[in-house]
């Protein structure tokens, strides 16, 4: 029997409301007991975190590891390195892949992957419609059966709101989540930046926030139709939080979640024509900052999730308006994240459990987000108070594009124990 002691640190585990001086016991990969001063004759093996937080495994709702298709810019084993080193022991990985992951063939191949490398869950969210072309649904039934967790046609959300609809009947009959990108790309097709005197100033072409509040409108109203689950992926807009805030005092069931690079950075960021700084949805306002940030602290927001979308040097290296949009998050979730608790926007406990404890449960996985007795052993150890600079030295993902690249940042993850071994540490 394998087993593993996690002495002396504290615990927060906040599926359980624990927030305190706790020892946690594991065996065979899972969870047996947390309780204060554990006897180390009753593991073979003790681990002491003292001065450390212990908490559930992170979970990231939301990811691209490019796998199969674009395996230069990543993989599944580089990302999954990547993601364990960022205290991420379960990662949503989206279908924008090549082929795309429209069928139980490529849902498979992702989760017999993962499984080969071993050191996190990576859970596929299969595509809504064929090619994510929003023409024909994917094969949905299939795709669930075979391990997908979500669907989503991320970034290609369906233009026809009747097959949307749908989708939404179909992922509620199978017990899943619809991920929306929700975006009216007729307004923001030609843009590459949030809309408004900044865009003007520097010629280029914008992306109104409106863009994104019509997106949102339009598929929380299917969901209400349907009374389907939607998620609505990097909310960026005070608007779209705004009608998010409103559907959830309906009664309509959303969720949704913002990225650490929109409550962090606003479009002053691009101000140099910095690629690194280009995303979708574009950052935006300091007014649009600042009503993310509450938005997490009020809970109309759930989730913290990365949209970790790696890409090379050669792609960033061009053109501002001729660059992909993405920036890789896995190693800069926690840092960026913990300075909401800094600021007083939320206690290390509500974090937590946008980070763990909530994710699980959209996902509708039991065993994981929790240090409940069964639960699986995932779980994340970290100081929040080291500081040091995120160098590309750093960077275990096969690309570099971050904005945060030689940032001083704060708050370090010092182990990751995944099924109850330590696939991270840090030396």
């Amino acid at each position: 029997m394998t087993s593993l002691l996690i002495k002396g640190g504290r615990v927060i585990d906040p599926s359980q409301g624990i927030d305190g001086q706790y020892d946690v016991l594991i065996e065979n990969g899972r969870v047996v007991k947390v309780e204060e001063n554990i006897s180390t004759v009753e593991s073979s093996k003790v681990l002491d975190v003292r001065d450390l937080i212990v908490s559930p495994g992170f979970i990231d709702l939301h990811s691209h590891l490019r796998d199969p298709g674009q395996e230069w810019k990543e993989d599944i084993e580089s990302g999954s390195h990547a993601a364990i080193a960022g205290g991420i022991t379960s990662v949503c990985c989206m279908a924008n892949t090549d082929p795309v992951n429209d069928n139980p063939t490529v849902t498979r191949y992702i989760i017999e992957k993962a499984t080969k490398v071993g050191l996190c869950d990576v859970f596929p969210v299969g595509a809504i419609t064929k090619g994510l072309k929003g023409e024909e649904l994917a094969e949905i039934g299939l795709m669930v059966k075979a391990g997908a967790v979500a669907i989503s046609d991320d970034g290609e959300t369906p233009k026809d709101a009747k097959l949307l609809r749908n989708a939404m009947d179909y992922a509620k009959s199978l017990g899943i989540p619809v991920f929306c990108h929700s975006e009216e790309k007729s307004l923001s097709a030609s843009g590459h930046m949030n809309e408004g005197y900044l865009s003007s100033y520097l010629g280029i072409p914008g992306i109104p926030a409106e863009a994104e509040d019509i997106g949102t409108m339009r598929d929380i109203l299917i969901a209400k139709l349907t009374g389907a689950h939607v998620h609505i992926c990097h909310v960026s807009s005070k608007g779209a939080l705004k009608i998010i805030k409103t559907a959830k005092e309906e009664g309509i069931k959303v969720t949704c979640e913002i990225t650490p690079h929109h409550f962090t950075l606003t479009e002053e960021a691009v101000k140099n024509f910095d690629t690194n700084a280009k995303m979708a949805p574009p950052l935006r306002t300091e007014e649009d900052v600042k009503m993310c940030k509450e938005a997490l602290k009020t809970g109309i927001a759930d989730v913290i999730a990365t949209d970790h979308a790696p890409h090379t040097i050669d792609e960033k290296l061009v053109e501002f308006c001729q660059a992909p949009f993405g920036i890789i998050g896995f190693q800069t979730m926690l840092p960026l994240s913990l300075n909401l608790v800094r600021e007083g926007y939320l206690s290390l406990k509500k974090l937590i459990e946008k980070l763990s404890t909530v994710p699980a449960r959209i996902i509708n996985k039991n065993d994981i987000g929790t240090l409940k007795k069964g639960a699986r052993a995932n779980i994340t150890i970290f100081d929040p108070e080291e500081e040091y600079t995120f160098t590309k030295e750093l960077v275990k993902s096969k690309s570099c594009n971050s904005p945060f690249l030689n940032k001083k940042l704060k708050g370090k993850v010092k182990f990751t124990i995944y099924n109850g071994k330590i696939v991270y540490k840090e030396f």
